[in-house]
């Protein structure tokens, strides 16, 4: 979809905010695009939550960083999703930790310098792969501009997925809402709706306020998008009412 039809579906649905990609939608390589699809965001009342890039400390050399972090200034984005690597941590070795935490060290000083901040995209294949690693590696890391998301992890009861989450609230960034079971089969919100209502508590009790970020609905539907978003604020409103 065009960055305008995305806007559309957004500001129908209700939602407030959008993270924009820079795989298709805002390119870092095309200032003027981003530039654009600011523009387009803020005068149909939105604002932008990130950019989502695809940028993987320890891989991707330091410069595409310094691009990224650019475009995310054009395009008045807070934040800048990126990866820890390109491996699990069941096979990363010691060097290959090193070398993640010292590139994640140079990415935050490139986008501190312009107000942004960094934040991890909480993933299989890579060094956040567990709740456990991901505070390990935040811990090496030491810098405050440096976040992380969290998601479900894939076929992870409610219990352990949420006790995940509730770790991970003073280091959380945001929240990227999808119902994956079993494995990567889509379902709509409310068929996993004790995973959401319990995560809706623990961010209404223990987090302070964070972007939820919708993705992943069934088929790629856009007509969906309205209904997810009322379920996610009927979770949400009953936990705090």
């Amino acid at each position: 979809m065009s960055p305008a039809e995305v806007i559309d579906v957004t500001r129908d649905a209700g939602l407030r905010r959008i993270e924009w990609g820079a795989d298709v939608h805002a390119p870092p390589t095309d200032l003027g695009r981003v530039a654009e699809v600011r523009e387009l965001t803020l005068a149909a009342g939105l604002t932008v939550a990130s950019y989502g890039s695809y940028w993987r400390a320890g891989v991707s050399p330091l410069a595409e960083l310094t691009s990224v972090v650019t475009a995310a200034s054009t395009l008045c984005a807070p934040r800048i999703r990126v990866w820890a690597g390109e491996i699990g941590t069941d096979v990363a070795d010691g060097s290959t930790w090193d070398t993640v935490v010292d590139s994640l060290r140079e990415g935050c000083a490139v986008a501190r310098d312009h107000g942004i901040e960094l934040a991890l995209e909480f993933h299989p294949d890579t060094l956040t792969d567990s709740v456990d690693t991901t505070l390990d590696l935040l811990e090496r890391v030491g810098d405050d501009a440096l976040r992380t998301y969290w998601q479900p992890r894939l076929d992870e009861e409610t219990g352990p997925s949420v006790e995940g989450l509730r770790r991970l609230v003073t280091v959380l960034a945001g929240i990227h809402v999808f119902s994956w079971w079993p494995g990567a089969n889509r379902l709509r919100l409310h068929e996993r709706s004790e995973l959401w209502s319990a995560v809706a508590d623990c961010l209404v009790r223990d987090a302070e306020p964070c972007d939820l970020l919708l993705e992943f609905v069934p088929d790629d539907d856009p007509t969906l998008v309205a209904a997810e978003t009322a379920t996610l604020h009927d979770l949400i409103l009953a936990t705090v009412a």
